[in-house]
């Protein structure tokens, strides 16, 4: 028998309505043949409105009591989807992360999945049940508290319990239609693509592309499993994420995000160990740093700068400044209002010249790039937040992705 596992977002099953036509989709696909084991999110905007009333009970941080609080969102949606799928004849049970044997770091807020335990997950299908399992979270072993995966955890929810199982494909059922070469509300001539590489996929969700998140891509290459990126209003073809694609495009498509901060330790001493230093404390703190740049100058000092999410600004503001106190650096300094514009495509590792076009197109329209990283399949520029989405447009149109079909 085929097994599929399907995940459903906040806005699939925003009310009773969306509930009950997800509740149909699950149906259908069960009466095809297939074992079926769904993901469910929290209902619409749930998660923001618990998180909105605990800072209204209490202004200080309790992360423990905060996840407890958040996965109440997913426990919902699982029971109601469960009933719905019943009142159409079809026998269903729900289970949290922790009874679907979803075992995870003790990181509250940002736990990682370690391991799936899905013994009660493959009862209830070989009993020829539907199985509903709350997303988004799962159970630290060691304290046998509640965790949280972080936004978008119901997507690795969904590809880990697909590469635990083994399923056929994990689909991902959403409000858009599926991948993009540009975010549609931006650029609205943006093409659909019918396939993305895993790779491609992963640089994309994380430069910023928020239709899946990168943890579920990094699952699904890691374990071979496709993913359908489709919407839940109909039934019309997404996008296949998969190991390889038919076609390799220069390039696939722009991302860009403008949620985080650049961070510059100017006159740095310019000796062995202080980048060492600096980065090891960051990390000690739980910073998560993206792009780097080192300039070094003529007076035997350097500046360094680095990107950081804007979540985790005061941390590495105050990490910096520690370090930068201590080996008598200059200052630190912080700009939060930076954009990161990258452009994606596995076909870069064989043409040559994409980074020279990138440069003279944002060039031409006075943009100017203040940092600079690229991968095999990957070049972003962090530039000024206000000229982010000129900056997409004008790639978009300049690296002929306005008048391409999907690929």
């Amino acid at each position: 028998m085929a097994l599929v596992v399907q995940k459903y977002g906040g806005t699939s099953v925003a009310d009773a309505g969306r509930i009950r036509n997800v509740a149909r989709r699950i149906v259908e696909a069960h009466s095809q043949g297939s074992g079926v084991v769904a993901v469910v999110s929290a209902m619409g905007k749930r998660t923001d409105e618990l998180l909105a009333l605990a800072t209204e009970v209490s202004p200080h941080s309790h992360p423990r009591e905060l996840d407890m609080l958040l996965t109440a969102g997913e426990r919902v949606t699982m029971s109601l989807v469960a009933m719905a799928i019943e009142d159409l004849g079809v026998p269903a049970t729900s289970f949290t992360g922790s009874q679907a044997g979803i075992l995870t770091t003790g990181k509250h807020g940002q736990a990682e999945i370690r391991e799936i335990r899905a013994d009660r997950v493959r009862e209830g299908l070989s009993d020829g049940k539907v199985v509903i399992v709350a997303g988004f979270q799962g159970v630290d072993p060691d304290s046998k508290d509640v965790t949280t995966l972080g936004r978008g955890g119901s997507d690795a929810t969904a590809v880990a319990l697909a590469a635990s199982l083994g399923a056929d494909v994990c689909e991902i059922f959403t409000d858009v239609d599926g991948v993009f070469t540009a975010d549609p509300r931006v650029v609205p001539n943006a093409s659909k693509l019918k396939e993305v590489t895993f790779e491609e996929m992963l640089e994309l969700a994380s430069a910023g592309a928020g239709v899946l998140m990168p943890r579920s891509v990094e699952f699904g290459r890691r374990f071979n499993i496709p993913i359908h990126v489709r919407s839940s209003f109909h039934d019309g073809e997404g996008t296949w994420v998969k190991e390889e694609t038919m076609e390799q495009a220069i390039v696939r498509g722009i991302a860009h995000r403008s949620d985080e901060a650049k961070v510059t330790v100017y006159q740095v001493p310019d000796t062995p160990g202080i980048a060492a230093a600096l980065f090891e404390g960051l990390a000690a703190s739980g910073v998560n740093v993206d792009m780097i740049v080192q300039n070094v100058s003529h007076d035997g000092t350097t500046d360094i700068s680095f990107t950081v999410p804007l979540v985790s600004i005061e941390d590495a503001e105050e990490q910096s400044s520690k370090i930068a106190n201590a080996v008598g650096a200059g200052g630190v300094s912080i700009d939060e209002g930076i954009a990161r514009v990258s452009v994606v495509g596995i076909g870069m590792k064989t043409e040559a010249g994409i980074a020279a076009r990138m440069f003279r197109l944002l060039s031409d329209r006075g943009i100017n790039i203040q940092m600079i990283s690229t991968s095999p399949v990957r070049i972003s520029c962090v530039i000024s937040g206000d000229e982010a989405l000129e900056a997409v447009r004008v790639l978009h149109t300049g690296l002929g992705l306005d008048s391409e079909e999907s690929a």
